[in-house]
């Protein structure tokens, strides 16, 4: 029944109206297999909605197989923005998440949809462009910048699609108290490779986590221009939804899934991940940051030494 009201959901969250009716339809008639033949591959079967920078870094190509062949358990992977993946959890579609918007997480957890938060790893945003010296001079940290952006006439390239960036960016303006409408402010309303791709055609300022930055450095021609600024932490959490609330869920899959990815040779991994071939890491461990060493999980995830 798992895989039967799994689907179910996300048709009715994805379709219109004709299509949910067929799909129902469908979905009717093959149940009988479903409940006889498939109850255990949907037992096997883990759904993870994840932000998109962490698949565009290359970081799930590099753990899902050895977590897979570990456990037996296939992942399936959805994605999306960090708002979009909140949604399928709150549908259900769901059975783990990774995100990183701190603030919709605890709303999250506080709305009953979640059991746990952990702390999976951190890395920075950058604020990245043509680099004109108007813009990019040494002085002035992130909200300086993006004043200087909007005042000189220059194009910004938001992801306008409700992802853990475009919340950090509209809290980047809210915080340097600019309308930034009054500039040349344009939307993707894409996935972050997609975004900094066209920033680039478009020798646009853009806001992108480093992660995918780097592992799309070329042949990107943008410059970074801001990522030291401490308003720049992004920090991934990993979040089991409850299955209290939705009967289906792999509670058993999720919780693996999470132990594995929390699990010390993984953590070290992560902080490991590509280091070599870019000289600096895309991410650094929850474990790294975490001093003293401590739990990871709960429900306000604890915060690293160094500031959000």
């Amino acid at each position: 029944m798992r895989i039967f009201y799994r689907r179910l959901r996300f048709e009715l969250w994805t379709a219109s109206a004709h299509r949910i009716v067929f799909a129902v339809f469908c979905l009717g008639l093959s149940l009988p297999g479903e409940t006889l033949a498939a109850q255990g591959i949907g037992d096997r079967e883990i759904v993870l909605a994840t932000t998109t920078s962490v698949r565009d870094a290359g970081l799930l190509r590099e753990l899902l197989p050895r977590f897979e062949e570990r456990t037996g358990f296939y992942v399936k992977v959805l994605a999306v923005g960090t708002g979009q993946a909140m949604a399928m959890g709150r549908e259900g579609i769901a059975d783990i998440l990774i995100l990183h918007d701190p603030v919709g997480e605890l709303q999250f957890m506080r709305d009953g949809y979640a059991t746990r938060r952990c702390f999976l790893m951190q890395n920075n945003f950058l604020l990245v462009g043509p680099g004109n010296m108007e813009v990019s001079s040494d002085s002035g940290g992130v909200l300086e910048k993006l004043r200087r952006i909007v005042d000189s006439g220059s194009t910004f390239l938001s992801r306008g699609d409700s992802s853990g960036t475009h919340a950090k960016e509209l809290d980047l303006w809210r915080r340097a108290g600019i309308d930034p409408s009054r500039g040349d402010y344009r939307e993707s309303g894409q996935g972050m490779s997609a975004t900094l791709q066209i920033a680039n055609e478009i020798q646009a300022y853009t806001l992108v986590d480093l992660g995918t930055f780097l592992a799309h450095r070329s042949p990107i021609d943008l410059t970074i221009v801001e990522e030291a600024d401490s308003l720049l932490t992004n920090r991934y959490h990993v979040l089991n939804v409850d299955s209290r609330r939705f009967p289906w869920i792999n509670e058993r899959g999720a919780r693996s899934f999470e132990e594995f990815l929390l699990s010390p040779q993984i953590q070290a991994n992560i902080s490991a991940f590509r280091r070599v071939e870019f000289g600096r890491s895309l991410f650094e461990s929850g474990q790294a940051l975490v001093r003293p060493q401590g739990e990871l999980c709960g429900q306000d995830a604890p915060s690293p030494s160094s500031p959000q």
